[in-house]
């Protein structure tokens, strides 16, 4: 009797043991496991995400990926932590690590790295410490980005001009490439639409916008009056722009296609589109102009892959996760498939990215692109105290001095009330 009851227990610990592995996605495992991959790109984006899906799946028979679309993707999310129902891998907005990695929601995945030898040194540094808390790692990047100067090669080449390379050269091309018919602009010779680029200007004038100790916003200082005066310059002093002039028109309307702004910052994502104009745009693209005292500045971001805390399939996922990402080969067919900067460095050391005039600017420029400060609470500080006070600013409804201690002073607050628990 004895004996049969060890049998018996012997059976029982070999099948619990297979069931463990298979709801792990363990290796040593022969049943097919299956992966919920959660993701908000929609139309182009998502046949260029099932195009590597499908890649993986017919690489392998033991992981099968199924791409789901949620719109509301984080709201989905986070409520199906509570109901159970929640995906094992997800397209991840890199700046919102530091706000949820500390709920404890995402998986980390440096002990991953660690056993298969994945190289840090392969991606941005910038980029992996956008998907960093602590000193625990929760994704590898899955696209990088950062703005470059785009500018109308027409309107150059009419004026006699060159690309500018600094702010002062910023300022006197602008105003050469500037049209006016008495008080109305009919062409900015550059757009400062985009006022969520303020911290850009700031790097390139040599400030932060935080603290070292990330305790406090540091962007009311002499270097943010700078930035702010060079603003007023350009808009009110040279009337290079005019608020508003490029507000709300996009597609074959926005002023750049149709030849309205001479020059604009925006990301690699406006290739493709200006690329189906080529008939009517000639444009070309350089890394941001430096600032008065020669330091270059460029905000880095992109999306990452990250696996969930939740999932009972870490091992699988990060399979996938890693052929995906961690293979240049494959990174690099995802950055043809998509037109998006892989977050693989060696994949854009290929001539795809280094020929090509268009994307050569953009990968210079992550060179020295750095990301937003690891704060919770600095989104909210950025989108909800800076950017209305810089519309105020702009409209010349405040100074620049009470537009900066406005800033600070709510931004301080929201950073206060957003700590981590």
């Amino acid at each position: 009797m004895l004996l049969l009851g060890l049998l018996i227990i012997l059976v029982m610990v070999g099948c619990s043991s297979d069931n463990d592995a298979s709801s792990d996605g363990n290796s040593g495992s022969d049943e097919e496991v299956k992966l919920t991959f959660w993701g908000d790109w929609t139309g182009d984006g998502e046949e260029q995400i099932n195009h590597m899906v499908e890649m993986f799946n017919e690489s392998q028979d033991r992981i099968e990926v199924e791409y789901v679309i949620q719109e509301d993707l984080i709201t989905k999310f986070m409520t199906g932590i509570t109901s159970g129902q929640v995906p094992d891998v997800m397209i991840w907005d890199r700046w919102r690590t530091a706000l949820y990695a500390p709920k404890g929601v995402l998986h980390p995945i440096n002990d991953f790295m660690d056993e298969d030898s994945v190289s840090d040194g392969d991606f941005y540094n910038e980029a992996l410490k956008e998907l960093s808390y602590g000193d625990k790692l929760y994704g590898l990047p899955l696209t990088v980005d950062a703005r470059a100067l785009f500018y109308n090669k027409d309107h150059f080449e009419e004026a006699g001009l060159e690309p500018p390379t600094n702010w002062d050269e910023l300022r006197e091309v602008a105003k050469k490439l500037t049209i006016k018919d008495g008080n109305d602009l009919e062409r900015a010779g550059f757009s400062l639409m985009d006022l969520g680029l303020f911290s850009m200007w700031l790097q390139q004038a040599g400030g932060q916008m935080m603290t070292e100790d990330l305790s406090a916003t540091a962007y009311n200082s002499e270097d943010g009056l700078e930035v702010l005066n060079f603003w007023n310059q350009l808009i009110y002093e040279d009337g290079v722009y005019k608020p508003g002039f490029d507000k709300g028109l996009e597609g074959a309307q926005h002023p750049f296609i149709t030849g309205k702004v001479s020059m604009h910052y925006t990301g690699p994502w406006d290739v493709q589109t200006y690329n189906q104009y080529s008939d009517q745009l000639n444009y070309g693209v350089v890394p941001p102009p430096a600032g008065p005292d020669g330091d270059k500045g460029a905000v880095m971001g992109g999306y990452g892959l990250a696996i969930t805390e939740a999932s009972e399939k870490k091992e699988a996922a990060w399979e996938f996760i890693k052929w995906w990402l961690a293979d240049p080969e494959i990174a690099l067919e995802w950055g043809k498939t998509s037109l998006n900067l892989p977050g693989n460095k060696v994949a854009l050391e290929d001539p795809f990215f280094q020929d090509d005039p268009f994307w050569k600017p953009f990968v210079d420029t992550l060179e020295f692109a750095t990301i937003r400060p690891q704060h919770p609470g600095y989104p909210v500080a950025e989108v909800d105290a800076l950017i209305p006070n810089l519309e105020k600013f702009v409209l010349k409804e405040q100074s620049a001095e009470e537009t900066l201690e406005k800033a600070q002073e709510a931004g301080d607050r929201m950073l206060e009330e957003n700590e981590a628990e």
